[in-house]
């Protein structure tokens, strides 16, 4: 039996004592399973800020602005314009093939709406000036993901541009011993990880059979998830297969990761867990991987552009506007541009959908119907994301393999 099948299997318990655990109903065990699922959650954000910031620091100093970082940089954008495109466009088809129909008024007025009130009274544009920092410890202390990468942009370019010395040695190498501190730290938590998969699992069937996500408004839902799960297993699979790479063996290199992601809603939380297994299981290089993953984390949302994009048309649609051919496109569009400039957090694509809808003053309440089901839809778009993430990673990898020397 391989390492690779025994850790298959290992996971695959982890997600059954887990399922048992939430199914009991035990106090104490829901307790114990809510207290390591959370301590976990944390970890993964305590982790993830650092490593985003070393790992696109540390790329950009040692290779800059030379014709290196302009190719990985060019193939990152390139693979992420095609799969969030293609995304996007699927789940366009499936909205006009399953129809949703329109919700009555009394459906939807009243609904969640003290919260959904508050959401929406910030705009789309107030998430893009927040990136902006206004002091150095801003990004770190708010974890806001594209503010991280903005700093880590700017400092990586600056070293790579000073002139050689005794100075730009002495901050290279702190920050690549940083670097090496956080990925020993994500190292060992990757060793424990299949307990807090128990918790989460636990956790989870807890919360579904107490009612939490079992509602849902039908034809909606499935247009959101089967345009998700086509673009998982049969989009991006078709990437992977034009670049040469086995799908199925992608797959399960990145299991760890996709689980993980299901759990914590957050692609920003899963990306320790994610560089993990594309690096030691997929087996990129880390120049593509510690540089792409963490700007991907920001910029690669296939499954949050599906859910703009449907969603969107849905409330639109239960306002009156009439959605033809041209308004459809222009919705892909803008759900592109949206989905890339999301955050990687748990209901950043609900946030983003709410700002643009209110924006447009349609009826918001419809936003409050999808609410209680958006739990099990953020699982799904996250684990999608990250999988795309480690998709593009892969294939630059595949095409830039020149450059790993």
């Amino acid at each position: 039996m391989t390492k690779q099948v025994k850790q298959v299997i290992f996971w695959v318990g982890a997600l059954i004592i887990g399922a048992v655990l939430g199914s009991l109903h035990v106090g104490i065990i829901d307790s114990v399973c809510d207290f390591v699922a959370t301590v976990f959650t944390r970890l993964f954000k305590f982790t993830a800020v650092p490593a985003i910031a070393v790992s696109v620091l540390s790329t950009l100093a040692m290779l800059g602005g030379n014709k290196e970082t302009g190719k990985i940089f060019k193939r990152t954008i390139m693979y992420t314009l095609l799969t969030t495109i293609a995304a996007s466009t699927i789940a366009a088809i499936l909205f006009f093939i399953i129809k949703p129909e329109v919700l009555s008024a009394a459906t939807y007025e009243g609904v969640a709406a003290d919260k959904i009130e508050s959401m929406s009274s910030s705009t789309f544009l107030s998430y893009f000036i927040t990136a902006i920092p206004d002091n150095i410890l801003y990004p770190f202390v708010s974890g806001n993901v594209l503010s991280i990468l903005i700093v880590s942009f700017a400092f990586g370019f600056a070293i790579s541009k000073m002139e050689e010395s005794e100075k730009k040695t002495a901050i290279m190498n702190i920050v690549l011993g940083f670097q090496e501190l956080v990925f020993k730290i994500i190292g060992w938590i990757i060793t424990i990880l299949p307990i807090g998969i128990i918790a989460f699992t636990a956790q989870l069937v807890k919360e579904m059979s107490a009612g939490i996500v079992a509602d849902s408004i039908g034809r909606y839902t499935a247009v959101v998830l089967s345009g998700n799960l086509i673009q998982f297993f049969i989009v991006l699979s078709i990437f992977l297969l034009i670049r040469g790479i086995n799908p199925v063996k992608h797959f399960k290199n990145m299991i760890p990761a996709i689980l993980t992601a299901l759990f914590t809603k957050s692609s920003a939380a899963t990306l320790p867990v994610t560089m993990d297994c594309v690096e030691n299981r997929v087996g990129c290089h880390k120049k593509f991987s510690r540089f792409i993953l963490p700007m991907c984390t920001t910029i690669n949302m296939n499954g949050c552009a599906a859910f703009i994009l449907v969603t969107s048309l849905f409330v639109m649609k239960n306002g009156g506007v009439e959605l033809n051919l041209i308004t459809v496109i222009a919705w892909i569009l803008i759900s592109v541009i949206s989905a890339v400039g999301n955050a990687g957090v748990p209901m950043g694509c609900f946030f983003l959908t709410l700002s643009l809808m209110a924006g447009k003053g349609m009826p918001i309440g419809v936003m409050g119907v999808i609410l209680p089901i958006y739990a099990v839809i953020d699982m799904i778009e996250t684990a999608v994301n990250i999988y795309s993430d480690s998709c593009v990673c892969a294939m630059t990898n595949k095409d830039l393999k020149d450059l790993e020397d």
